[in-house]
């Protein structure tokens, strides 16, 4: 535990330097093994990239040290709860475990709190905030597209 709280304490300190250079307070670390293997900051208002969020840059850094899209056996430790976003970029990449300091409730009254997001997405396709259609359009010319991307992934390209 006291190993976490270590972990922890480098993600607070990646949000303080970006808050204190006028970013986001959000800071993430990736660790493998006990071992630290990527960091970053929130970087939205530098790069004006809404998806530049402390926890995908990390994994985004960590999935190029290891050579690899898994990050099977990596955890991840958050200065604060993770969005909808991170968590599923997370899910996607096989991370393992993932902590976080400040929750959602602590960043409310501050206006970073991704609580209402979540709630949102809990609810059916219909009743969400944003439109989300499926339209089954297809190329007359062309093979279904994941038949042919299994074929071409068979064939060894």
């Amino acid at each position: 535990m006291q190993q976490n709280t270590r972990f922890l304490q480098q993600a607070i300190e990646l949000a303080f330097t970006n808050a204190e250079k006028g970013g986001r307070p959000f800071g993430a670390v990736v660790v493998r093994n006990g071992q630290v293997i990527a960091q970053a900051a929130n970087e939205i208002l530098t790069t004006n990239d809404p998806t530049a969020h402390a926890e995908l840059l990390a994994i985004r850094a960590a999935s190029q040290y290891l050579g690899s899209a898994s990050l099977a056996g990596c955890s991840v430790f958050a200065s604060g709860h993770p969005c909808p976003m991170c968590m599923a970029a997370m899910r996607l990449a096989g991370i393992s475990e993932v902590t976080y300091a400040y929750s959602n409730e602590d960043g409310a009254p501050y206006g970073l709190s991704t609580a209402d997001l979540y709630a949102d997405l809990a609810r059916p396709f219909a009743e969400q905030s944003m439109a989300i259609r499926h339209a089954p359009v297809r190329l007359a010319d062309r093979p279904d597209l994941y038949v042919h991307w299994k074929h071409q992934e068979q064939q060894g390209r």
